[in-house]
């Protein structure tokens, strides 16, 4: 089995890129420069962007210039940091991202994100891939505090949340040139946190 879902990760004949961790549904691999494809696929859908650019796609070049690099720029293997493609094991598909990085409002916190293609939502595949990168963050990379944030109105994140254990630590608003546009109430957003020591690991079922 394990030789099988290897084989799916192949690219155009070439090694899969490396495992990051594995669940039960899903495969997290480091993210790579051969993901531009799908990452666009998966900003194509203004459902799946709504909370980031009120439903306007990313373009193709957008990802190629700007997204991908940046989100490649986190990767960190040697500190276990950044961003991960999330395959799915039953077909194989990437059918999203996740990520543990610094958080860039304050580096002393590691940041848990992700983004999914709706054919995921629903389904407890955001929960089970945070779950598995919170405990994996606590027990093999040594970090305290984990956070993670979201406009106010994006009620399917904030329920994944605190689903993961974490409390509501404080509200903010973002500044207008992070959302050009939009109201002061739609700009609200909502940071949740979840320390080390108040992580359940039995609660989780490890």
């Amino acid at each position: 089995m394990r030789a099988e879902r290897m084989d799916r990760l192949v690219l155009d004949g070439r090694s899969a890129p490396e495992i990051y961790l594995e669940t039960e549904r899903l495969i997290l691999r480091w993210l790579t420069e051969d993901d531009e494809a799908d990452l666009f696929e998966l900003d194509s859908d203004p459902a799946v962007v709504r909370y980031l650019t009120g439903g306007v796609p990313h373009t193709r070049k957008e990802i190629a210039s700007s997204i991908l690099p940046r989100y490649l720029s986190a990767c960190n293997p040697e500190r276990g940091l950044g961003f991960f493609a999330a395959i799915e094991r039953v077909s194989g598909d990437l059918i999203g991202w996740f990520h543990l990085r610094r958080y860039p409002y304050e580096p002393s916190e590691v940041e848990l994100g992700y983004r999914l293609r709706q054919s995921a939502w629903g389904r407890g595949v955001a929960t089970e891939g945070a779950l598995a990168l919170i405990d994996h963050g606590f027990s093999r990379l040594g970090v305290s505090k984990i956070v993670a944030d979201t406009l106010a109105a994006n009620v399917r994140s904030r329920r994944v949340m605190e689903k993961l254990g974490m409390t509501l630590e404080s509200e903010f608003v973002c500044e207008p040139r992070e959302f050009p546009g939009w109201s002061e109430q739609d700009r609200r957003g909502v940071k949740y946190a979840l320390l080390a020591k108040d992580y359940d690991r039995s609660r989780h079922g490890g």
